[in-house]
């Protein structure tokens, strides 16, 4: 037999509503009523329905998480997400895919959810701007839709990359390529942005012929380098800065293919610094970015958003810091 609310509420004594409230820890309801409701629940094996709750509430207690899992870094921020979420009493649930997909238009804006993060937003994405004339609420997370009155968190990635340049021009380097991500994403536009306006700084020059535009994977630093080095010669670059650590990783890689060592005859800095960067086969050096931190960031305010927390929106940039490792020289 089923063991319904009017159970509990039979057995400890009190209304149905009462039951429902105190198992949501309602503060209006007594520390002793709620610990005789639970008691009672206990004793009859009795689950609250989170569905039935949400049709009482008209709320969800889900969070939404838009994420391309094809990217190692988005895997990073699904635990601390999670995690926070629970924190506050959510249930987060992950849409693997691009933002852009139609079913990510289906599932976020049919009120199964109540808020969203998203993290693989494009400057050209019309998610932002549909979540946005719903009234849900959402926060863009790493990546930004440069929508107005929108919140987000990011890195500041023109600042990490000019770190980037600014290192390699240290080091002596001056035939510098780059492999970056697509110009359509805020993070690959504005570290691009960092690292042509360091260099340009020291009166060196980024050009076409050593600046490849793809994708954030591994393949991507792979067909990445091997382009940049095809040119041979004087006009082979001496060091090469990429877009993220995936694709820094793939550029050791095909390095080492093509018997290069590193950094003798190339130095390679990446972007990031997931924990594979650290890893004894890669020690890439890289710049750090607090990924954790902002994850946490985004979930508060999401969280905030859904409470009915007002005023005006806001974007939360978090410092970035090269970190030294074993590719550069």
């Amino acid at each position: 037999m089923t063991v319904t609310s009017h159970d509990v509420a039979r057995l400890a004594g009190v209304s149905q509503p009462t039951v429902s409230r105190a198992l949501r820890d309602d503060p209006r309801v007594a520390e002793a009523t709620r610990q005789r409701v639970r008691e009672a629940a206990a004793q009859l094996g009795y689950v609250a329905s989170d569905l039935g709750r949400s049709l009482a509430t008209r709320a969800t207690r889900q969070v939404a998480m838009v994420a391309d899992l094809r990217n190692v870094l988005y895997p990073t921020l699904v635990e601390p997400l999670h995690d926070r979420f629970a924190d506050h009493g959510y249930r987060m649930v992950l849409l693997a895919e691009r933002g852009d997909d139609r079913s990510s238009y289906e599932r976020l804006l049919d009120r199964s959810v109540d808020g969203v993060v998203l993290t693989t937003t494009l400057l050209r994405s019309s998610l932002s701007r549909a979540l946005q004339e719903r009234g849900l609420p959402f926060v863009e997370l790493n990546r930004l839709s440069g929508r107005r009155a929108v919140d987000g968190v990011t890195a500041d990635n023109r600042a990490g990359a000019a770190l980037a340049a600014r290192l390699l021009l240290e080091l002596g380097h001056r035939r510098i390529g780059a492999v970056l991500g697509s110009p359509d994403a805020s993070t690959s536009r504005d570290r691009e942005a960092g690292f042509r306006a360091a260099l340009a700084d020291a009166g060196i020059e980024l050009p076409e012929a050593r600046t490849v535009h793809g994708g954030f994977g591994y393949a991507d630093g792979e067909r990445g380098l091997a382009q940049l080095l095809s040119s041979g010669g004087r006009t082979r670059p001496t060091a090469v800065f990429c877009v993220g650590d995936a694709v820094a990783i793939g550029a050791l890689n095909h390095g080492k293919r093509a018997g290069l060592s590193v950094p003798d005859d190339l130095s390679v800095v990446g972007f990031d610094d997931l924990e594979m960067a650290s890893w004894p086969c890669f020690q890439l050096t890289t710049v750090r970015v607090d990924l954790a931190g902002m994850a946490l960031a985004a979930a508060d305010r999401v969280v905030q958003r859904m409470a009915g927390a007002e005023g005006p929106a806001r974007v939360q940039v978090f410092p970035t810091e090269l970190v030294l490792r074993s590719t550069h020289g």
